[in-house]
């Protein structure tokens, strides 16, 4: 398994995947920066009338409804459908999902569309999956991972998506597996819009890997490990920033191999 996760790794830097990212302003540069050291190329665009052409050149989307506006609503489902009807794959990111009503509705209206991929942390998923037992705080999570596991387990079964629950352990679920990864740091939740990181890495690697829940473990294995190593020689989240985007870059396969904890 590890030694396939590393081949899907270099298969994103060979192919160079072009993702289209509708998602929220706080983390735009960063998420830029990850999928060009991750091998892909980052998309950034809101606009109605292009919404249709950027699906027909880009081959993964990302919906990520992180800072909510009426305007990019009505982009994402544009552009949401255009993947829908290319059979493109794309990766909703439910950032707050149970914080607001608007969110909330939002979100029952994006899900609906059926996403291939779903990426969020415990509480997100579980406000998702309207079987929310927990608060959610911002965008924090405020549940552990396996919380959230029943949560995953129906969305993955009403939407056909493989889901992925971020936490301390990685827990990666479609209707027939589940992989569970052990790495990163707790320093990476210093770094604001890590999941939103994660999300566009996944969406690079679906792009690319047909089967959704390898792509997604591979994405997350990815930048566990990565988070893990650079972590070591970070003085602080400012220095983990720039050394997770260094490593991504740089990463070699016995890097990998040794540190990745992966279960199924």
């Amino acid at each position: 398994m590890k030694d396939l996760l590393w081949k899907n790794i270099q298969t994103v830097k060979q192919q160079s995947p072009l993702i289209h990212n509708i998602t929220n302003y706080v983390v735009m540069n960063n998420t830029a920066n990850a999928l060009l050291a991750t091998g892909a190329s980052p998309i950034m665009a809101h606009a109605h009338p292009e919404m249709v052409d950027m699906m027909n050149i880009c081959q993964a989307l990302v919906i990520n409804i992180g800072t909510l506006d009426e305007y990019w609503v009505t982009s994402m489902k544009k552009a949401i459908s255009q993947a829908n009807q290319l059979q493109k794959p794309w990766v909703l990111d439910p950032v707050g999902a149970g914080a607001t009503p608007y969110r909330d509705k939002v979100l029952a209206e994006l899900v609906a569309l059926k996403p291939t991929i779903i990426r969020g942390n415990a509480s997100e998923i579980m406000a998702l999956a309207k079987n929310n037992t927990s608060s959610t705080k911002g965008v924090d999570s405020s549940a552990e991972s396996n919380e959230a596991v029943a949560s995953a387990k129906f969305l993955a079964e009403k939407f056909q998506a493989t889901v992925c629950i971020s936490g301390a352990t990685d827990i990666i679920i479609n209707q027939k597996r589940e992989i569970h990864l052990s790495n990163g740091h707790p320093l990476m939740a210093k770094i604001t819009g890590m999941g939103c990181t994660a999300t566009a890495i996944i969406a690079a690697f679906s792009a690319v890997i047909e089967d959704k829940l390898e792509a997604t473990v591979s994405a997350m294995a990815l930048l566990g490990v990565v988070g893990q190593l650079a972590a070591a020689e970070s003085k602080g989240p400012g220095s983990l920033q720039i050394n997770i985007l260094d490593k991504l870059h740089s990463i070699t396969e016995a890097e990998f191999i040794s540190t990745l904890k992966i279960t199924e």
